[in-house]
């Protein structure tokens, strides 16, 4: 499970930089949102989702994950148990949020401006919590 967690990070990372890319070109390029757009968001909706749920799972199962007390004295047992989960859960929302205002939106620049908006700042959230600091502390990229 920690394989398909690591692992599966890189997919949602692809997809979410693509949204972003694709967002910006949408937007300075005053393109309209067609459905190439709408199937990356929900792409990225549903990847996201999913990387949650192996989350949850490992969650669940890590031998990491022990009392709160004791976490709260070790700073990397603390980034696992409270940091890591409850940062990508803002990045979750910020994704799902980001789709949800992006498709109610009644111009495409709107739509466009909102998904940059929503899905850097997840990306932001992501890069540290899933890549940066699990990297200095020693976790491997996959």
């Amino acid at each position: 499970m920690l394989h398909a967690h690591s692992g599966f990070r890189w997919l949602v990372i692809a997809i979410l930089v693509i949204a972003i890319v694709k967002s910006l070109i949408g937007l300075l390029g005053k393109k309209e949102y067609d459905k190439t757009d709408n199937l990356i968001a929900l792409l990225l909706l549903s990847f996201t989702h999913l990387q949650l749920i192996f989350g949850i799972i490992m969650y669940m199962v890590s031998p990491k994950i022990i009392g709160m007390g004791e976490a709260m004295k070790n700073p990397e047992l603390r980034f696992w148990v409270v940091e890591h989960g409850f940062s990508m859960l803002i990045a979750i929302a910020l994704i799902t949020i980001g789709r949800v205002v992006s498709k109610k939106a009644a111009t495409s620049e709107i739509k466009f401006k909102k998904s940059v908006m929503y899905y850097s700042l997840a990306f932001i959230l992501i890069l540290w919590a899933g890549i940066i600091k699990p990297s200095m502390l020693g976790a491997g990229m996959f």
